[in-house]
């Protein structure tokens, strides 16, 4: 079967070496150096899920329509992806693996001829160097039909992904997508610090921060009717007992997720984006718990702390320690 998918980077890299291995006819788009590396090299997947050389056809754009396709480039980039490969998708269901909320939708707004299926990645991939990725942390990913999604198309998706990846589906793709949400807030502190995600919650001051971040983003879903889907740990009576318990007990919840990390350090997509001089998606990870705070009469600014902190990162090409962050986000 012809897959393609756009954005060759961690996710997409994994994605496209697993795709290749089960025997299928693969298409990826890259850039810059991945992009060489790939056309050159292929793509080396190591961890979890064991090594593979992936030798798929490497390209800017699209050059053939395939069966299948998946997105995989950061939030921000994904309209201009869209736009770039638009003859290639139309009446091609495309999965949107994307963090953040509303991805998906704007995909299908974006592509009316295509049927868009949404999609959550919960492993955890390392974009080692150029056309080298790793899985750091094993887990499923999660697809989910929007309300304009044939379900033809959904059952196809799921069927093709999940012969070499391990899929899960639900229902309620707009409670995954936050329980996901809070699961991201663990990338800003990394990108500020150029701490691993375990060294992060090790920490006792960035403990107390990514703490308070999380209850902050879980009152913001409350305020907007959310109900948490089940991922990772995490749920919806998790999250309200998360919510409700005195702020030190709290804690526990950030620790037990580092735990499920595993002892292989996990620098969080953000930080992967700082090293490799790239612009991050926080504006659509802690910035999207700011822009449904606002939604809502409310105000998140643990959130947007941290948001204008990665940026003061990307800005000034430095890391904080964690006791100046810890004195930039004085916590009540």
């Amino acid at each position: 079967m012809k897959i393609a998918v756009i954005g060759a980077g961690a996710v997409g890299g994994v994605i496209a070496a697993l795709a290749d291995r089960a025997g299928h006819e693969v298409e990826v788009t890259a850039r810059g150096a991945q992009l060489t590396a790939v056309a050159e090299r292929g793509i080396h997947l190591t961890g979890h899920w064991g090594e593979h050389t992936a030798r798929p056809r490497a390209s800017e754009t699209l050059t053939v329509t395939p069966e299948l396709a998946v997105l995989c480039v950061k939030a921000q980039d994904a309209h201009a992806a869209l736009a770039a490969n638009a003859p290639h998708l139309e009446g091609v269901p495309l999965v949107v693996v994307q963090n953040g909320l509303g991805g998906s939708e704007a995909a299908a707004a974006q592509l009316p001829g295509t049927p868009v299926i949404g999609g959550l990645a919960l492993f955890a991939a390392s974009y080692l160097s150029p056309g080298e990725v790793a899985i750091t942390t094993p887990a499923e990913t999660y697809l989910g039909a929007l309300p304009s999604t044939p379900q033809s198309a959904f059952r196809f998706a799921v069927d093709t992904l999940g012969a070499f990846l391990p899929v899960a589906e639900t229902p309620n793709f707009a409670g995954a997508q936050w329980t996901k949400l809070i699961v991201n807030q663990i990338n800003a502190l990394p990108a500020i610090t150029g701490l691993s995600v375990q060294q992060t919650v090790a920490d006792a001051r960035l403990r107390r921060v990514l703490t308070a971040s999380m209850r902050e983003a879980v009152g913001v879903a409350r305020a907007h009717g959310v109900r948490f889907e089940p991922l990772l740990g995490l749920s919806d009576p998790v999250l309200r007992l998360f919510s409700a318990a005195p702020a030190g007990l709290a804690q526990l919840l950030p620790r037990l997720m580092a735990r499920r990390m595993g002892a292989t350090p996990n620098p969080g997509s953000t930080l992967q984006s700082i090293r490799r001089g790239q612009l991050t998606e926080i504006d659509h990870l802690n910035g999207a718990v700011v822009q449904q705070a606002q939604d809502a009469s409310r105000e998140a600014p643990l959130n947007a702390a941290l948001v204008a902190l990665v940026h003061h990162v990307e800005r000034e090409h430095a890391f904080l320690t964690p006791a100046e962050v810890a004195a930039a986000i004085p916590l009540p």
